[in-house]
């Protein structure tokens, strides 16, 4: 059910750029995200730091876009949530020496921790790359260009999941996976 909710706002994101331009997408952007944020709170109680920052930043890059007229905005979006990503992950690791992907997952995943390690370069390389490739699309490509990205774009995270659980379940027992 989560992972359906996830799709939501950015299924209604195109749809509604298909429908009534930019402008009208990210209105519709914006408020399915909030919903989406209430369902997924009403589920687990509390949202994670990924969601809170994702709300944060649709919510501010939408209203400049909206108030301003200028697309430019909700386009940077994905390339700032990701580098946003990869900087948290670069600094919980290498500066307070904490893994945050263990601190998430360890209780789910029994892993080695040159495991973890390899687990959050790999994400943070991820991270980059998708924010490298939302700012290429971004200065080089149309706007429905770009929103075709973003549709089909969802390729790029589905090759990067199950390239992860490959890698991971090597180092997995059946009775490591913990319920």
């Amino acid at each position: 059910m989560k992972q359906i909710l996830e799709f939501i706002p950015l299924v209604l994101f195109v749809l509604a750029y298909k429908l009534k331009g930019i402008y009208f997408a990210t209105g519709v952007l914006m408020a399915a995200t909030v919903l989406q944020m209430a369902a997924l709170y009403a589920i687990d109680k509390k949202l994670s730091p990924m969601h809170k920052v994702t709300l944060v930043l649709i919510l501010v890059f939408g209203a400049l876009t909206l108030l301003l007229r200028d697309e430019r905005f909700i386009k940077w979006k994905p390339t700032v949530l990701y580098t946003v990503m990869a900087l948290a992950l670069a600094v919980a690791l290498w500066g307070f020496k904490k893994n945050v992907l263990r601190i998430m997952l360890g209780s789910q995943l029994n892993l080695p921790e040159p495991v973890w390690h390899k687990l959050a370069i790999a994400w943070m390389a991820y991270c980059l790359f998708m924010a490298a490739i939302n700012a290429f699309m971004v200065v080089y490509f149309t706007t429905d260009q770009w929103m075709s990205f973003k549709l089909w774009g969802y390729v790029f995270p589905l090759i990067f999941i199950v390239g992860q659980g490959m890698y991971i379940m090597k180092y997995l027992k059946d009775d490591d996976l913990k319920t």
